[in-house]
């Protein structure tokens, strides 16, 4: 194997510093008129991507990343989140509309997927290892899968050799694990993998000159019928704030006289 394609997953989802809010049917949080963004995750997914071209730039014994291409399925407005990708440096950008009204679903995302790779043959998919609105955490896993490709989760850290053996650490209660593997492969980001970096305004401006191509579920022949039923979206109960203490002893008073657990 001599370079990489990189296909990479960037969702738009309600902006992490949004203080979300359920919507009066209870049915989902609220979305309308709410700021949007790339989920975070995505990002980092994106930025690795480039990295991985430039460090190929750097070390000829990399594998050279011919092309990044970036994928959102969702409303029209997921074309700002692609645009970023775009200016984040990506090459092109794939478009799967989907309406508004359609709640997504991880395994119909993950079929999406399925058919935007058989249908541009990356060797290389890089996804967020979950997306802040759900936090399913399911739908690179699900590719995987699908593909019948390996799949490593929840990487902070990723290795490509020229001949395409990948090495990827990821964190685990225990420690730090490393698995190997080879490309063609599904890998899903941590936080850890990198800090992604801001997209200048010449980038931006070029951005909009980039491809980006729409089309439909029903052109990939994909049913994205919803298979599971929401059944209510409700709050959390408010509950009392902390209190400081000044000593072990008042510490353990407290335990045993007023929450009654010692």
């Amino acid at each position: 194997m001599s370079s990489l394609r990189v296909l990479v997953g960037c969702k738009r989802v309600i902006d992490y510093a949004v203080k979300i809010r359920v919507n009066a049917a209870q049915t989902a949080v609220e979305t309308a008129g709410v700021k949007h963004s790339m989920n975070p995750f995505d990002e980092i997914a994106v930025e690795e991507a480039v990295r991985l071209r430039e460090r190929a730039t750097k070390d000829s014994k990399l594998p050279k990343v011919d092309e990044i291409i970036a994928v959102s399925c969702g409303p029209t407005k997921a074309q700002e989140t692609l645009r970023t990708a775009l200016a984040m440096g990506a090459d092109r950008a794939i478009h799967v509309e989907v309406d508004d009204k359609v709640a997504l679903q991880p395994l119909a995302v993950a079929k999406l997927f399925q058919a935007v790779v058989q249908k541009e043959n990356p060797n290389l998919v890089i996804l967020g290892k979950q997306a802040i609105d759900d936090d399913a955490g399911q739908t690179g896993q699900m590719l995987a899968g699908l593909l019948n490709w390996p799949q490593t989760t929840f990487a902070s850290e990723v290795g490509v050799a020229q001949d395409g053996a990948m090495q990827v650490s990821r964190e685990i209660d225990g420690g730090l694990e490393t698995l190997s593997t080879k490309v063609p492969a599904v890998v899903t980001t941590d936080l850890r993998l990198n800090e992604p970096r801001y997209a200048s305004l010449p980038n931006i401006m070029k951005a909009k000159k980039k491809p980006l191509a729409k089309m439909t579920p029903e052109q990939l022949g994909v049913d994205i019928t919803p298979r599971l039923e929401t059944l209510k979206v409700i709050d959390p109960p408010k509950r009392q704030g902390g209190k400081k203490v000044e000593s072990v002893d008042e510490l353990i008073d407290k335990l045993k006289n007023e929450a009654g657990v010692l």
